[in-house]
């Protein structure tokens, strides 16, 4: 994600042990079968995008993603971070979706119940989510105006 809005530490920083990434990413690795299984069986976007926020967020724990797409209601989006701080939620990182070409597809917003920096495992995390997102999108886009 070139326009990551967070920087980056490593939970070696804090202390904690370090994990293989192989192991890191295993859930989300898991769930993209069935995600890719989603996307190609013309799943609903919105469905499909809110599978890649619950696997997001079922591996970060104490999350709350979303995607949002170019188009989407920007006031209804500044009412989602209002509400997010009314519930004591603290933003956790702000990445855009990328297509081919740099082409902003979209963004993922993240909220967390502590505020806190992202971990290099999360970016990680965040990233192949990101990844998939822009899969999905391109899918739909695809299948909505053929070429």
């Amino acid at each position: 994600m070139a326009d990551n809005q967070f920087p980056l530490r490593d939970r070696s920083e804090e202390g904690e042990p370090q994990v293989h990434p192989a192991i890191d990413i295993q859930y989300l690795l898991r769930a993209e079968k069935r995600l890719f299984h989603a996307i190609s069986g013309r799943t609903p976007l919105a469905e499909v995008l809110h599978q890649i926020c619950a696997a997001l967020d079922s591996e970060l724990g104490n999350m709350i993603s979303l995607v949002s797409l170019p188009n989407d209601d920007t006031t209804g989006l500044v009412a989602i971070g209002k509400s997010a701080k009314l519930f004591g939620l603290h933003k956790f990182c702000s990445a855009s979706v990328v297509g081919g070409e740099d082409e902003i597809l979209g963004s993922l917003e993240m909220y967390c119940t502590e505020p806190r920096r992202p971990f290099l495992r999360e970016v990680q995390l965040i990233e192949r989510a990101a990844c998939l997102a822009a899969v999905a999108i391109r899918r739909h886009h695809e299948a909505r105006d053929p070429a």
